[in-house]
């Protein structure tokens, strides 16, 4: 992967490549940033760079044979390691998934990395064997480029079985690499972190995961700019709501928001009912939608201040609800749909669950619940 192609971040990808250009790399690097943010692309960009025969001024050349390799992630000198299930499994054994599951996007996560090896409710981990095998091929001598190179995507699962590690890290072999990518600094251990320069990486801005959506999935800017703002500066979350065509939930949240005002029965009743037919990850991604429209609600309510992640649409239906909606009334609703999300993940019944929801969000609308307010 070239640096061209990994979104944003333009500040970390000059550091890396007057790293590299100055001869100057770091032989452990740990890599530290929130889930989406794009700290694997970055890792991957750097490798190719690393290896690339004929380097240009900001990037690797993406001709030579070395980034032909790189870009299909099947380079003999640069190696992975990543969560497996299992005791005495290695990540060799999952470099098939592993390739497919980067090659169609680098912003994967843990929980979809995992679901894709089929671990179902089982923890991923770098095992002893992992460890020993990393120890085992780093110290051989490269195959074709002069450099090695070994990307470990995650190293907080890898325990206490890290210390067979430290060794290595510390006096790794000459024009050797370690680039560990993680997202939680507290679970690595302190030997480890001792041994690496910390490159933090920043979430992605909305105007950088506008212009990747634009680039990577044809998304006009609007489109993109509503799903920016749910993102949260999350490129996968951004990639996962495009897949579930989530633009579609302002409508479906304001009509909603509509007819629990209206307070109809039948009405509420056909809603739950078509509602209950999409997916849960539909379901999910609508209160993650809704759960948004309230901060930003929230926001408009307490300053007045009209510069908010809304569209032109939603921020002219959220101005109409400031004669509605209070702030006794915003705090119910927020844990209202808090509760639903927690209920969503474990798997309840959801004509239930948001016919019970539709219910109470009327009563709260109309000035009709105590201050706290129960759900089933």
């Amino acid at each position: 992967m070239q640096f061209k192609n990994s979104i944003g971040q333009a500040e970390t990808k000059a550091l890396l490549q007057q790293m590299v250009l100055a001869a100057r790399v770091p032989h452990a690097q740990l890599f530290l940033g929130a889930e989406g943010s794009g700290k694997l692309a970055l890792a991957l960009a750097l490798a190719q760079f690393i290896v690339c025969e004929n380097k240009l001024d900001k990037d690797a050349c993406g001709q030579c044979k070395a980034c032909s390799k790189a870009e299909k992630l099947i380079h003999p000198d640069i190696h992975f390691s990543f969560p497996t299930i299992g005791s005495k499994v290695r990540s060799d054994q999952f470099l098939p998934q592993w390739r497919n599951a980067l090659l169609e996007s680098p912003y994967i996560s843990y929980n979809d990395w995992l679901q894709q090896i089929g671990a179902e409710n089982k923890q991923g981990n770098i095992n002893k064997e992992e460890c020993l095998n990393i120890i085992q091929k780093m110290s051989l001598r490269p195959f074709e480029s002069p450099y090695k190179v070994l990307i470990m995507w995650l190293p907080e699962y890898l325990g206490k079985e890290g210390n067979r590690l430290l060794k290595l890290i510390e006096e790794p072999p000459e024009n050797t690499f370690f680039i560990l990518v993680a997202e939680k600094q507290e679970l690595i251990l302190n030997t480890i972190l001792s041994r690496c320069q910390l490159v933090k990486i920043r979430s992605l801005q909305d105007e950088e995961i506008i212009e990747g959506l634009k680039l990577q999935k044809g998304l006009t800017e609007e489109a993109a700019q509503s799903i920016a703002h749910l993102a949260d500066g999350n490129f996968h979350e951004a990639l996962s709501i495009t897949a579930q065509n989530e633009n579609e939930n302002a409508e479906l949240f304001l009509d909603w928001m509509r007819k629990c005002y209206k307070g109809n029965s039948v009405e509420l009743v056909k809603w739950v009912d078509k509602f209950a037919t999409l997916g849960r990850e539909r379901q999910k991604y609508f209160i993650q939608y809704a759960l948004h429209f309230m901060r930003e609600y929230t926001i408009l309510r307490m300053t007045g201040n009209t510069n908010i992640r809304l569209l032109e649409k939603e921020l002219k239906t959220a101005k109409n609800l400031v004669k509605v909606i209070g702030f006794q009334q915003i705090e119910l609703i927020t844990n209202l749909f808090n509760d639903c999300s927690y209920y969503i993940e474990r798997n309840a019944n959801p004509k239930v669950l948001f016919l019970d929801t539709s219910i109470q969000m009327h009563k709260i609308l109309r000035n009709k619940v105590p201050k706290k307010l129960k759900t089933v």
